[in-house]
């Protein structure tokens, strides 16, 4: 498999420490509010690297961390975010900070249920890691990269690192003193204005979340977490890290700095923790970033709500290119729901043919498509061309995209053995035409009737006129 490592910006072959297994590490949620549809589209590719390595043979060990304290980032562009995201929820409702975690983390799981994206071997949490973290920390102090500031904060040295910069592009002589990398950080405890707090000192008024430590009371910077977890889960060598592009940077910058520096007394100055850096682009809705105050914020169950397929959701990231901001909007969700709902449909009728070999030479190209840097837009257009390729048996067509869906994970062939009408769902685009159409008819007007049904056809439907009124059947050749 080959992936573009944001690292070397290149795409290169997946190399793995261990010749059957490879180790992978992707971001999770803050679980302070619900995951949107943007975020799934992250996660969706870590469960897409992660079916098609063992596609090819390979086992995997998925770790996804649960942000449930630390993360004090400012994510808004306004540079007022003063609080845990998690003590700020628990403020605003009147729940604890562990309620609102674990009722969070609870939807999480369930959406990626509901996307078929596989659950991780392990989802350590920040607030159940604190030990690793304080270790970590400790080795880092000792070896010179981390020093306690002014205001009894642990804070990492980023000229200590020299590579500081490496994933993102940013340089240290570049980076604006002033910079807000954590919302609630003095500059003036530092010694140098871009290192960031691995460990932060709690004030009187914090009440949750806080831990003894050698340097006093305190809880996690947001950037500890994640290189005390993946440590020590899955040691000093990582295959793959995945995330969503918003990450690299000061996150993944930082994560690297520290997972580096603390495993360069025994592996070396040059001995990278992570050999592959994988980032998902942003994805926007209705051509707007997702966001409270544009009101366009989009989770699974409001497209649950809207009656389509969550797998509908997974269709449609899948016929972009991960590595591409996508335009998500209703349209392209019923698209997919349409041609989602068609395949299952044509699963289903060709499960009733006699069973035929699997053409090897089609099966290569398509797993091809994902083993390159996951090109999942050719491996739907390539299996809408065998659908259509009436040179190849239903036999066959039914064998290979029962066989392949291990890798689309669409479920495909849920609608096997169902009565062939009993799966159809009638797009509400044709249902409003066939109204239009039987009006028209009802008028005598024969020229809109028939325009009417053209556009029906188009939809993939054909107009059956019968002596109790007219209905529309799927077209299948």
């Amino acid at each position: 498999m080959r992936l573009y490592n944001t690292m070397t910006r290149e795409i290169d072959l997946v190399e793995t420490s261990h010749p059957e297994v490879a180790r992978i590490y992707a971001c999770g949620p803050t679980v302070y509010r619900d995951a949107h549809v943007g975020n799934m589209r992250t996660f969706l590719v870590t469960d897409l690297i992660s079916r098609t390595m063992r596609y090819e043979g390979m086992k995997t060990i998925v770790v996804q961390n649960i942000t449930d304290v630390g993360h004090m980032a400012d994510d808004t562009g306004l540079g007022t975010v003063a609080a845990d995201k998690m003590l700020a929820e628990s403020e605003k409702t009147g729940k604890t900070a562990l309620e609102i975690a674990q009722y969070f983390e609870k939807v999480f799981h369930q959406d990626l249920a509901r996307l078929n994206i596989y659950p991780a071997d392990y989802y350590p949490k920040a607030s159940e890691s604190i030990e690793s973290m304080v270790s970590l920390i400790t080795t880092l102090i000792d070896s010179g990269n981390a020093y306690v500031g002014s205001d009894n904060s642990v804070y990492f040295s980023a000229e200590s690192f020299p590579s500081y910069g490496a994933l993102s592009g940013n340089r240290l002589d570049e980076l604006r003193p002033g910079h807000k990398f954590d919302a609630d950080e003095n500059d003036s405890a530092k010694r140098f204005h871009a290192d960031w707090a691995l460990w932060k000192s709690a004030g009187e008024n914090r009440t949750q979340l806080t831990w003894e430590t050698p340097w006093g009371r305190g809880f996690p910077g947001w950037h500890t977490e994640c290189s005390a977890m993946s440590l020590d889960i899955l040691g000093e060598n990582i295959d793959i890290h995945t995330g969503g592009i918003d990450l690299r940077f000061p996150h993944h910058e930082d994560e690297r700095a520290q997972s580096n520096s603390a495993v360069s007394p025994t592996r070396g100055t040059n001995h990278e923790v992570v050999r592959q850096w994988v980032h998902a682009e942003h994805l926007l809705f209705e051509s707007k970033k997702m966001s409270k105050s544009a009101g366009n914020v989009v989770l699974v169950q409001d497209v649950i709500d809207r009656g389509y397929d969550p797998l509908a959701i997974r269709l449609a990231f899948m016929q972009h290119k991960y590595r591409s901001q996508m335009n998500l909007t209703w349209e392209v969700i019923q698209s997919s729901q349409e041609l989602l709902e068609r395949w299952r449909r044509k699963v289903n009728q060709w499960s009733q043919s006699e069973s035929q070999a699997m053409d090897p030479s089609v099966v290569a190209e398509i797993s091809g498509y994902f083993s390159a840097d996951l090109n999942t837009p050719m491996a739907v257009n390539a299996m809408r061309k065998l659908e259509k390729n009436s040179e190849i048996s239903d036999g066959t067509k039914f064998e290979i995209f029962a066989h392949l869906d291990s890798l689309f994970g669409l479920d495909l062939v849920r609608d096997v053995g169902k009565d062939l009408g009993e799966s159809l769902s009638v797009p509400t685009e044709v249902l409003g035409l066939l109204e239009q159409r039987n009006a028209a008819r009802a008028a005598k007007d024969w020229a809109l009737s028939d325009q009417l049904r053209d556009q029906i056809t188009l939809l993939g439907f054909s107009v059956v006129d019968a002596a109790d009124g007219a209905h529309v059947e799927p077209i299948t050749n």
